[in-house]
């Protein structure tokens, strides 16, 4: 592994445009670890351009360079391209994985099961967050961490631990954390801007959410519901969804909780969440997707209630 982060290191050092992207629907490690990188990329005097396929959340806009997300790929070559946080690099989108004018791609992940698409490819399931490799490529760099790089990081790494409440809040996590609050991030700004700034529209969605639980599998198991109609009733998106899954996560006795998500008729996102004992990703797995042992998901064809149906049946079979 330190072989690879020193291929990275001369990679960078070498070449002078680099492309950064991520995966679909960005959650706070993908923007956090993309935005760190392009920070440590652009202060060392490279030429950087961040592209998501999907809008970035507003929970994230208050992040240095979140203004500067493309879209749209520009038509130019690229030296290098990072795909960061993905699993799977078909989850970049397809005008990433059309795109032909990149020189080398380099995967970064901390997914247990992560295609091995790159030139070089840094994948660690030790690591707490994307956002951990980039630090490691960042000290083995020399690069001296400033207040908006570490923002970035600590934003990565606190959202992908749900606030070092997950099994993956590691040793290196809280040792990375302190550092970037040493590096004058402001923790209480941060927790305000994540958790005390929610739109209303979020909180009504949610009301709609809650009352759609239940439970299964003699409690060892809870879902709830996330439908076109509420998103029309609220006037609320998918991006509000984020952390509807710990709701029935939270339950004593339940350890594993299933959110389902209508994408559009005839199409639902289903979320895996575990408390630990369960490998969620086996559940992911089965039904074409992919994920962590204690986060995964898919995407299921059918209408709300074929969807449950089939994956009551897999956790019944399961547990």
């Amino acid at each position: 592994m330190t072989e690879t982060i020193q291929n990275i290191v001369e990679e960078i050092r070498n070449n002078r445009s680099f492309l950064l992207t991520t995966h679909e629907g960005p959650d706070g490690d993908a923007v956090g670890s993309t935005l760190a990188l392009a920070s440590i990329l652009r202060k060392s005097g490279k030429d950087v351009v961040v592209h998501y396929r999907d809008p970035l959340p507003d929970l994230y806009a208050f992040l240095p360079g979140s203004d500067s997300v493309h879209a749209h790929i520009p038509d130019r070559d690229f030296d290098v391209a990072f795909v960061m946080d993905i699993g799977e690099l078909r989850r970049a989108g397809s005008e990433f994985c059309s795109f032909r004018r990149i020189g080398k791609t380099i995967n970064l992940d901390h997914h247990l099961a992560c295609e091995n698409f790159g030139y070089l490819n840094f994948i660690d399931p030790a690591a707490a967050a994307t956002g951990v490799l980039v630090y490691r490529i960042a000290s083995s760099l020399a690069y001296r961490i400033d207040t908006e790089t570490a923002l970035c990081l600590y934003v990565s790494i606190i959202t992908d631990t749900g606030s070092f409440r997950y099994s993956n809040a590691n040793r290196e996590a809280f040792t990375i954390a302190g550092e970037m609050i040493e590096c004058g991030v402001n923790a209480w700004d941060v927790a305000e801007q994540l958790y005390e700034n929610q739109p209303r529209k979020r909180l009504e969605l949610l009301a709609r959410c809650l009352p759609t639980l239940e439970i299964i599998k003699g409690g060892l198991a809870a879902s709830v519901t996330v439908t076109l109609d509420m998103y029309a009733a609220t006037g609320a998106n998918a991006e509000l969804t984020d952390g509807f899954v710990n709701y029935p996560r939270s339950i004593r006795g339940v350890e594993v909780a299933i959110f389902f998500r209508q994408l559009e008729e005839g199409r639902v996102k289903v979320g895996f969440r575990s408390k630990g004992k369960v490998n969620v990703a086996v559940f992911s797995a089965a039904m074409g997707g992919g994920g962590h042992h204690n986060a995964a998901g898919c995407t299921v064809v059918g209408t709300i209630a074929e969807v449950k149906a089939q994956v009551y049946a897999l956790v019944d079979t399961v547990l």
